[in-house]
């Protein structure tokens, strides 16, 4: 399973989130603290403390800090699909 590592409030964590949703995908969310020196076990799995990060153990890949890199690789992996982009929520 995709493992998310993130800070709630973080706009560049947000729009992965947002994109996992429209693309289906069940993720783990990995809270990690808001003073980046305390992000060890970030820099455990990453080898640094950026956010978000992304790790996908099923293909051995990890991308780090990068939202942008991130959405690309699941849409290209993982299938393109919903709006990303509206700005709220159809219920």
């Amino acid at each position: 399973m995709l493992e998310l590592y993130q800070i709630e409030e973080c706009p560049y964590c947000a729009r992965v989130r947002a994109k996992l949703t429209d693309l289906g995908i069940d993720y783990i969310i990995r809270n990690e603290p808001r003073d980046k020196s305390k992000r060890e076990r970030l820099e455990r799995v990453s080898g640094q403390r950026g956010v978000p990060t992304l790790v996908d153990p099923d293909r051995n890949v990890i991308i780090a800090d990068d939202d942008d890199a991130i959405i690309e690789y699941l849409e290209k992996h993982y299938g393109k699909g919903g709006s990303g982009d509206k700005g709220y929520c159809e219920i």
